[in-house]
């Protein structure tokens, strides 16, 4: 990956929606090598996928929490189960397993405070690995990127 490649993933992460024609005149080449490096950063996955990135205010979603997770034991079921349940779970929208006091952070959203407590209530604390949840609420967001830092 050159410093081409470099800018053409921050224009992209800047605006995904930007045409090859947009993109190559950003960057300072052609449409046809700007297509075939997009191409090829796709194919060896740098670029993962593209999407549209939702307002969450705007569709209802004002409560964003992050529970710190502690199971009960890391048997490779216990896990398993508490994987699933992740993966099936809308609202879990990052699961990052830890070192430290806690096995697992969640980022979770939800349209409400109740709305959080039914999914911990019906979802999460069923789930037999898990011991105890330690759920503190955002108040408010400081900063929110989804650009990755490129380092140029």
């Amino acid at each position: 990956m050159d410093r081409t490649d470099l800018r053409i993933l921050a224009e992209l992460q800047a605006d995904g929606r930007l045409s090859s024609q947009a993109l190559a005149e950003k960057v300072g080449l052609s449409t046809a090598p700007v297509w075939r490096r997009v191409r090829k950063l796709e194919e060896d996955r740098v670029i993962s996928t593209t999407v549209a990135i939702l307002s969450p205010e705007k569709i209802g979603l004002d409560v964003i929490a992050v529970a710190a997770v502690s199971l009960e034991d890391h048997h490779p079921a216990s896990v398993r189960e508490f994987d699933e349940m992740v993966a099936n779970r809308p609202e879990i929208l990052e699961c990052y397993a830890m070192s430290g006091q806690y096995d697992y952070h969640l980022k979770v959203i939800c349209k409400s405070i109740k709305a959080y407590e039914v999914l911990l209530r019906e979802h999460i604390m069923p789930c037999k690995a898990v011991h105890h949840v330690n759920t503190s609420f955002v108040l408010r967001s400081n900063k929110y990127t989804t650009a990755l830092p490129l380092g140029e």
